[in-house]
């Protein structure tokens, strides 16, 4: 049940993003870099990047130390996921693997 829910999260992650994504680089004549500095240019906006690069980065953390313990392959994936996709696809993602490996250890 846990691995449906984490993939099902995952799949959610994934299109949501692309969705946002697309919509963003068709609608707007602007770039990324002056999308990021209006986002943040107002105290609710940076409360947001922050809280979303603090999650990150704790992510990362608990991703590549539950690989070492668990003895998961190719962690930095998950990385390079989160920073071409999202965190709401990278971590549920990540979720769904370590089930399957904890499930087939004894």
């Amino acid at each position: 049940m846990k691995k449906t829910v984490y993939l099902l999260l995952a799949f959610i992650g994934f299109l949501l993003s692309y969705y946002f994504i697309l919509r963003f680089q068709t609608a707007l004549e602007t770039t990324n870099y002056s999308a990021l500095m209006d986002f943040v240019s107002n105290d609710l906006g940076a409360l947001i990047a922050a809280d979303l690069v603090i999650s990150v980065l704790v992510s990362w953390i608990f991703i590549f130390r539950e690989s070492r313990r668990l003895g998961i392959k190719y962690a930095w994936i998950y990385l390079v996921l989160t920073l071409g996709v999202g965190l709401c696809f990278s971590l549920p993602l990540f979720l769904y693997f370590r089930e399957m490996k904890m499930e087939k250890s004894p």
